[in-house]
């Protein structure tokens, strides 16, 4: 009878053994595969990402929000005008070079608002780069070695008694379930941030036009600080997955299981609640608002 409860109890090990190296290799998959696909996703161009919402934007842009700009620009310059008048004491302290100055100021305003759209993808191209180098880095850099990992935890599992396995198999399911949690807010992030983008491109002429005065400059440079922050946010959310990865290797090299286990969902809660940071984040450091 003891033989035939012996068996029973080494098949149920084995069972539970599988599960959770299992369980845990397929974590370790997911992480990998998310970090390359974030490096991916992030990485992409307004153009690259979705080319029919690109179409569209650009579309608008150009149709719709350059001619509201040129009436926007148009008051800016006379504006701009009236004052350079003014500073003169009313024509009665009035050079001709002053003329030239705002005939060059107003070329040059018209120049930024026909070429929006250059210099925002400009922006964004330059970002792209950036996180393309970043994101070959870290990809390189924290592919976890599951060869190498899961048979030490193996040996360690095979130590454990019938009762701790099966705590370990449900502990494994639910760190499991956080990697779907994780997806949904990558997902969640990166669209929301890409969709930002489109919405920030759209009018981006508007607040170019209003570079060229001292006193309304203050616009087209806020937007430009918000289009830096827009780009630089991938970078962000590249390093907080690097970092994330990194963290969750010790999972295989640990002698506590368990307490891996739940630091790795931690880490997972924790990279959520960063993830969603990294947009104010980003503004933060470009003092964008």
């Amino acid at each position: 009878m003891e033989g035939i409860l012996d068996k029973i109890n080494e098949w149920l090990k084995t069972l539970l053994i599988d599960g959770i190296t299992g369980n845990l290799s397929g974590m370790f998959d997911t992480v990998n595969t998310k970090v390359g696909e974030i490096a991916g996703e992030v990485g992409m161009t307004p153009s690259a990402w979705n080319g029919g919402v690109f179409s569209l934007i650009r579309n608008l842009s150009e149709t719709v929000i350059i001619p509201i700009a040129g009436i926007i620009l148009t008051f800016v310059m006379c504006y701009e005008l009236i004052q350079m008048v003014i500073e003169k004491n009313n024509l009665h302290d009035m050079d001709t070079w002053i003329f030239f100055k705002w005939i060059f100021k107003t070329f040059v305003a018209v120049l930024l608002v026909t070429n929006t759209w250059n210099i925002v993808m400009a922006v964004f191209d330059m970002a792209q780069h950036v996180v393309g180098q970043s994101g070959g880095l870290i990809v390189g850099n924290t592919s976890i070695d599951l060869a190498a990992a899961i048979p030490d935890m193996e040996e360690k599992l095979k130590a454990l008694e019938l009762g701790p396995l099966l705590g370990l198999w449900f502990q494994s399911m639910v760190v499991g379930l956080t990697m779907h949690a994780l997806s949904i807010c990558i997902f969640l992030v990166i669209y929301g941030r890409m969709i930002e983008i489109y919405l920030v491109t759209s009018i981006g002429p508007i607040p170019f036009a209003t570079m060229s005065n001292r006193e309304w400059s203050g616009i087209g440079q806020n937007y430009l600080k918000s289009l830096l922050a827009l780009g630089f946010q991938a970078f962000l959310i590249m390093v907080c997955v690097g970092i994330y990865a990194v963290l969750i290797q010790t999972i295989g090299t640990t002698d506590d299981i368990s307490g891996a286990i739940w630091s790795c969902m931690g880490y997972t809660v924790l990279l959520c609640f960063t993830l969603f940071k990294t947009g104010s984040m980003a503004k933060s450091i470009f003092s964008a608002h």
